[in-house]
């Protein structure tokens, strides 16, 4: 299969229209076989509950081209089940493990040659979805639900690549509440920040970095990632928080961190901690990991790069993940999943 005529190096991380997409309806108690679509558009009931009550989550993960030419996802599984959690959180039927990696198998492969190769810095965005789609006026859960997974090529998240960003800390908007759908990726946890990320960017920052909703004392995550700080005695923290989502890629580095010496921790960031630490990130499938230069709380800005670059823990993070992912690494851990073609 010829690969698609794109500047791979060049990608934005946006939408591109690909080949196909993968479909499953569950009904009557069952999913069916699914069935492959050309069509960008979902057919959606105007009652449907995804629509009025909020029943819908996502995933989203990444597949590569390897310095070997093989074709691989990243946790794939871990992925798979963070989506029945999301599901199970909102009462939706969750697409079984099995399924999950089974769809994403077939999704990548009927888009194969849209997957960038090796060495742009380019990947194959994967975004599963799960949609309430059966039609109810009253608030109750559905009981026919859609499973679509789309992919499309990608490149960085952010337009500057692996380089610092500035964060606003956030006092007046919370992303989700003590007991909520915080820790699940439901997309009105994503909503419900987009007023304080517009406001934030208006005047200058990259992105927000959240309190917790109850106290307003604790770091919970940034609007699109999770957030860690590297201690100046060689540390790896992050916040422990039952409002925050369990990232994939946090977990890896947490990993890698051991692995490196790093002391891994997960426990309560009091905001009045930041000017403590060496360095501080943002990580998630997006981007990997976004360094931070500086966040900005009430009238003080506390800077952790001043030359424009990543900190020395957290490129060495960066670029030990990213190794493994593009297959110039061993994969000690078993985090890839090769996609063979069918």
């Amino acid at each position: 299969m010829a690969r698609a005529n794109l500047d791979w190096e060049n990608l934005t991380f946006g939408y591109r229209k690909t080949d196909c997409n993968v479909r499953y309806t569950w009904r009557d108690g069952q999913w069916d076989d699914g069935v492959l679509c050309e069509d960008e558009n979902i057919p959606v009931h105007m009652a449907a509950t995804c629509l009025h009550y909020g029943q819908e989550c996502f995933e989203g993960l990444k597949a590569f081209e390897t310095r070997s030419g093989d074709v691989v996802v990243f946790r794939v599984d871990e992925n798979a089940r963070r989506m029945v959690a999301s599901c199970r959180k909102i009462l939706m039927e969750p697409p079984p493990e099995e399924l999950f990696i089974k769809a994403v198998r077939r999704a990548v492969n009927a888009n194969r040659r849209f997957v960038p190769p090796y060495g742009t810095g380019a990947s194959l965005y994967i975004r599963p979805l799960v949609l309430g789609i059966s039609p109810q006026v009253g608030v109750k859960p559905a009981t026919e639900f859609l499973f679509v997974v789309f992919v499309t090529p990608v490149g960085p998240y952010f337009k500057t690549g692996f380089k610092p960003v500035d964060l606003l800390v956030e006092e007046f908007v919370d992303r989700a509440a003590p007991l909520g759908v915080g820790d699940v990726k439901v997309g009105g946890n994503y909503a419900a920040g987009l007023r304080a990320t517009v406001a934030a960017k208006q005047r200058g920052y990259t992105e927000v970095l959240y309190l917790d909703a109850k106290e307003k004392k604790y770091i919970d995550e940034s609007g699109p990632a999770n957030f860690f700080v590297i201690t100046r005695d060689g540390q790896y923290i992050t916040p422990q928080s039952d409002s925050i989502l369990p990232s994939i890629t946090n977990k890896s580095l947490i990993t890698l961190a051991e692995e490196l010496g790093l002391r891994p921790q997960r426990r309560s960031i009091a905001v009045t901690e930041l000017p403590d630490f060496a360095e501080a990130g943002c990580c998630g499938t997006a981007a990997v990991i976004t360094p931070v230069g500086s966040i900005t709380y009430r009238d003080q800005k506390i800077v952790y790069s001043t030359d424009g670059e990543a900190g020395r823990w957290t490129s060495v993070l960066y670029h030990k993940l990213r190794a493994i992912q593009l297959g110039e690494e061993p994969d000690r851990y078993g985090w890839l999943t090769r996609i063979d073609p069918d």
